[in-house]
C-alpha cells in the first residue's frame, strides 16, 4: 500500500489515502523505453528533403573538356562535389511511425503507473467538476495540491467544463483515463485523478496483467 494525497474540492481540504499499488505492477524500464521512443516517433512529421543531383536544376553540358586544360575532371555542374550541386544520401520524406504490440503498450503503462504511485507523484481529487469553465476554481485546486510544474490530469469521463478550465494552463494536459498511455505518464511531473478515473486505470492494466499471466 502507498499514501497519496486526497483532495476534495469542495472543502479545500488536502487529506490522505491509502492506494494498493499491487495491480499496477512495477517499474520496467525496457517497456517504458519502447513506448517513449513509439510515441515521439509519432510526433514526427517526416519531411525532410534534400535533392539528389538529378533532381537540381540546371544543364547537363560537360563543364570543359576531358583533357588539355590543367583543371580536374569534371562531367556535371549537379556533381555532389560542386557547390549547388546535389546532395548524397539525404533526407526524403517518410513515416517513422511503428507500432508495439497493445499487451507491451499496456505493461508499459502499468510500469509509468507505478512509478508515478511510488515516486508519490500521484494525488486524488474527489469532486473534480465545474458547472462552467472557471480557470480561478482550476488555479486553486493546482495550488492547494502544491502541483507546481507540469500536470497531467485524468477523468473517468469527457467533462468539457473541466476542460476548458485547464486548457489555458501551460504544461497541463486533461485526458481520459481511457486514452491515457505511458508516454503522458512519464513526460508530466504530477498526476491528478479522480477516484473513479483510478479506479478505471487499475481495471484497465489489472485486466492487461492477468491476461499476460503477471
Amino acid at each position: 500500500m502507498v499514501e497519496i494525497k486526497n483532495y476534495s474540492v469542495a472543502s479545500g481540504k488536502v487529506g490522505s489515502k491509502q492506494v494498493d499499488e499491487k495491480p499496477f505492477g512495477r517499474v520496467l524500464a525496457r517497456s517504458l523505453k519502447n513506448a517513449v521512443v513509439m510515441y515521439e516517433a509519432h510526433l514526427r512529421q517526416g519531411t525532410a528533403q534534400t535533392k539528389e543531383r538529378g533532381d537540381v536544376a540546371g544543364t547537363t553540358k560537360k563543364p570543359w573538356k576531358q583533357k588539355h586544360t590543367g583543371r580536374a575532371r569534371a562531367g556535371s555542374k549537379k556533381s555532389p562535389i560542386w557547390r549547388g550541386g546535389g546532395t548524397v544520401f539525404g533526407p526524403h520524406p517518410r513515416s517513422y511511425d511503428w507500432r508495439m504490440p497493445r499487451k507491451m503498450r499496456l505493461a508499459a503503462l502499468r510500469a509509468a503507473l507505478a512509478g508515478k504511485l511510488q515516486g508519490g507523484a500521484v494525488s486524488l481529487v474527489e469532486g473534480l467538476s465545474f458547472a462552467a469553465p472557471a480557470a480561478k476554481a482550476a488555479r486553486k485546486v493546482l495550488a492547494d495540491l502544491g502541483a507546481s510544474g507540469s500536470c497531467l490530469i485524468v477523468l473517468h469521463h469527457a467533462d468539457e467544463a473541466v476542460y476548458k478550465s485547464f486548457r489555458n494552463f501551460p504544461r497541463v494536459l486533461v485526458r481520459e483515463a481511457k486514452d491515457l498511455n505511458a508516454y503522458d505518464v512519464c513526460f508530466y511531473r504530477h498526476m491528478l485523478a479522480t477516484s473513479e478515473a483510478l479506479e478505471q486505470l487499475r481495471e484497465r492494466v489489472g485486466l492487461s496483467a492477468e491476461k499476460m499471466g503477471a
